[in-house]
C-alpha cells in the first residue's frame, strides 16, 4: 500500500449536510481497497475561478493508503460523482516529508536554544 494525499472540493450547497457526501467519498476509497489515515475539513473557501458556475467549495483533505490499482478506480468514480467539483490525488513524497520533519525539529531546537540564552 502506498501513501497518497487526497483533496476533494465538495459542492457548496451540500455544506449544511456535509456528512452525506463525505460518507460517499469515504466509501469510494474503502471500496477501492484503501484506508483513510487522517482527515481534515478545511471548510468553505472561495475558488480561484468558477467551477460549474460555483464560486465556493468545501475543501476536505485526507491522507490515504491505497493499493496499486486503486487510484485509477477512485479517479474514474470521482469524475462522475456530482457532489465532487474537483479532486486532487497525489502520491506522497516520503523523502520530502522526512526533510520537513527534520527542518521543524531543527527550528524547534533553535528556538529553545534562543530562549535559554535569553534567560541567562
Amino acid at each position: 500500500m502506498k501513501e497518497y494525499e487526497l483533496t476533494v472540493l465538495i459542492h457548496p450547497d451540500l455544506e449544511a449536510d456535509l456528512e452525506t457526501p463525505l460518507t460517499k467519498v469515504r466509501d469510494i476509497i474503502k471500496n477501492a481497497g484503501g484506508t483513510i489515515v487522517r482527515e481534515d475539513n478545511w471548510g468553505k473557501k472561495k475558488l480561484a475561478y468558477a467551477i460549474d458556475r460555483q464560486e465556493f467549495a468545501v475543501y476536505v483533505y485526507m491522507d490515504v493508503e491505497l493499493p496499486a490499482d486503486a487510484p485509477l478506480k477512485i479517479s474514474n468514480t470521482y469524475n462522475i460523482t456530482d457532489e465532487v467539483l474537483r479532486y486532487l490525488l497525489v502520491k506522497v513524497d516520503v523523502k520530502a516529508r522526512v526533510a520537513l520533519a527534520e527542518q521543524a525539529k531543527r527550528a524547534e531546537a533553535r528556538s529553545s536554544d534562543d530562549e535559554t540564552n535569553e534567560a541567562n
